[in-house]
């Protein structure tokens, strides 16, 4: 019996690995781009973003040398600068070595600007560029041929990801003996000429330190503030009933604070293992789902300090002494401090994370998990010596003016998250916020512990309902653009009605709510741009927005005192058809019903 469960235990473990090692199969980049060369060797691939290089002889003026050709796409690029690169080192470096030849520096082409999803300009290189290696014979050397090796190091990143960092050797043999008749190269000189410090790595023995460091710094962060007086509090709550009780928990606090780190490990081996990329600090805010959340979060923590929504501490916490209830919730709140600290934290965990990536996966799990007991050392600490709590400040006013003020704080940080969203999202979640916040104030100010049951749950179906439309009008994705608008042009407009072309002519502005309502309920509708489609509709799009534009003063013209209006002209018709506000979906559709397929080639009957 005990043969077969070892036989069936390991018949299970040589299946799952098969599993690992189909997925990481799948899901790795094939190990060459088929459309380069066998002589070409690739650096990086992720999704459709590729880049390669390979080496040709090649003069720069009057000096010889190697030719790195690089080849790829625009958005995968290498960093220009250590002092930009996600980690120290992780700029795009290139080394010639040769027994034969001296190897002078590495000239680069000048970089141009990349804007990062935090809104940050950084330097790189990307898509197809050059970078020369000068070579020259070295002395006591008579032959002119020989080989020549070429190191390739830094990270390769995407606006999605970055990807492991790579060192990559290439070799080559070169006879100076026919510069003469290789080809000619130009670089454009470098925006700045300040040569690049090489920067050493740290080791292990500075690195883990400065990740326990740079975990402490943590929480000091304003985004964590928030939470800290439900942290002390139950702390010191605890302090007054058993000591053992009161370590148990505050101790399953640090455990939520590292099993947020510890997530973090296991994406992180995940990424490095199947998929060959890496977890960089700051990853998260290149999703704008992301950044959206945390600045309204934000939002939400910010009007608790102002005193509009209390947060109490949960009742699983404060549930009866030795049941154990609250150590769920005590985790669940370490958890949610450890998140809460990542919108303030990436400058401080930027560098950490950096030299974890550079080494091994394992490595940089142990780095990672550091870093959370940097964060957790603190309370750990107090519940192992309740004779700090009693040194800790008493309560007073100047707790509360200390509270109100770090609101501000966090909505300087809501607005700068919101200013590092698309350009066109920025307005719309600001909107929403608004709409947010006046939710919030409702469930803090209609309601408090003496509210009945039933008027209670009542505002909260009313704000949930009002949170969800108003989510549904501002934060969904933006249906894409059906018809094509033409910009306003009085010109373009005289010539389709004189050739009894109709048009469709919509007037409105940037700041006008009713016009994005407009937007969603008729423009979006797949049966009206059909329609418009099939008439040969010219469709204009008139903003006013600037009250000295031509569509503005048109508007005045036709004697419409606002927007949104949309006025349709059709063929043989004296007046034409005017219709206002969001709501005219249904009268559009049924005046585009009526006009004719004047298509070129078409019959012209109507379709009824």
């Amino acid at each position: 019996m005990a043969d077969r469960v070892t036989a069936l235990r390991c018949t299970i473990l040589v299946l799952a690995l098969s599993c690992c090692s189909w997925a990481r199969d799948v899901n790795q980049p094939p190990p060459t781009n088929p459309d380069v060369s066998p002589a070409t060797l690739e650096l990086a691939r992720y999704l459709k973003e590729f880049s390669s290089v390979r080496l040709e002889p090649a003069r720069m003026d009057s000096a010889a040398g190697i030719a790195l050709v690089f080849e790829g796409t625009a958005d995968l690029h290498y960093y220009a600068k250590p002092e930009t690169a996600p980690a120290p080192g992780f700029e795009l470096k290139v080394k010639g070595k040769s027994d034969l030849f001296n190897i002078g520096h590495a000239v680069f082409p000048k970089w141009h600007i990349f804007t990062d999803s935090l809104g940050e300009n950084i330097e790189v290189f990307s898509g197809n560029f050059v970078v020369f290696l000068p070579i020259a014979l070295a002395e006591n050397s008579s032959a002119g041929a020989g080989s020549v090796e070429v190191a390739i190091s830094g990270i390769a990143c995407t606006s999605l990801a970055c990807l492991s960092p790579f060192e990559k050797t290439l070799h080559t043999t070169i006879d100076l003996n026919q510069n003469e008749s290789w080809r000619q190269i130009t670089l454009e000189s470098r925006a700045d000429e300040r040569p690049i410090a090489a920067v050493q790595d740290y080791s292990i023995w500075f690195a883990l330190p400065l990740a326990f460091l740079a975990g402490l710094i943590l929480n000091l962060m304003p985004c964590v503030w928030p939470v800290l007086p439900l942290i002390v509090m139950r702390i010191v709550e605890q302090a007054k009933q058993a000591k053992e009780k009161s370590a148990t928990t505050g101790l399953t606090f640090c455990l939520g604070i590292l099993l947020f780190f510890a997530c973090l490990a296991a994406a992180n081996i995940i990424l490095r293992v199947v998929y060959g990329t890496v977890l960089q600090w700051g990853d998260q805010f290149r999703s704008p789902l992301f950044v959206g959340g945390m600045a309204l979060l934000l939002v939400v923590l910010a009007l608790s300090m102002f005193g509009v929504l209390t947060i109490t501490v949960p009742s699983s916490i404060v549930g009866k002494a030795g049941s154990g209830k609250g150590y769920s919730g005590a985790i669940a709140t370490g958890f949610l401090a450890a998140i809460l600290s990542t919108p303030c934290g990436f400058g401080v965990l930027a560098a950490s994370f950096g030299w974890a990536q550079a080494q091994h996966w394992l490595v940089a799990a142990v780095a990672i998990m550091t870093m959370g007991l940097g964060m957790a050392a603190p309370y750990a600490v107090l519940v192992s010596m309740p004779a700090l709590l009693s040194r800790l400040p008493r309560p007073g006013k100047w707790m509360e003016l200390f509270k109100q003020g770090i609101g501000f704080v966090l909505l300087i940080i809501a607005v700068k998250l919101i200013s590092a969203l698309p350009q066109t999202r920025r307005a719309d979640v600001l909107y929403f916020a608004v709409v947010l916040a006046f939710c919030v104030w409702m469930l803090g100010a209609w309601t408090d512990f003496t509210t009945k049951p039933f008027r209670r749950r009542l505002v909260k179906i009313i704000a949930a309902a009002l949170a969800i439309g108003a989510g549904w009008v501002f934060l969904a994705p933006p249906a894409s653009d059906l018809i094509d608008w033409q910009d306003y042009d009085p010109a373009v407009i005289d010539d389709a009605l004189a050739e009894e072309r109709p048009v469709l002519i919509k007037f409105t502005a940037d700041w006008c709510l009713s016009c994005q309502a407009a937007e969603k309920l008729v423009y979006a509708r797949e049966d009206i741009a059909a329609l418009i489609e099939q008439r040969n509709i010219l469709p204009i799009k008139a903003d006013t927005t600037d009250r000295a534009s031509p569509a503005t003063a048109t508007l005045r013209i036709y004697g419409e005192p606002g927007v949104p209006v949309t006025i349709l002209f059709p063929p043989g018709d004296e007046e034409p058809l005017r219709m206002h506000g969001p709501w005219f979906a249904r009268e559009l559709k049924r005046a585009l019903t009526k006009i004719a397929d004047n298509r070129p080639g078409s019959t012209g009957s109507k379709n009824q």
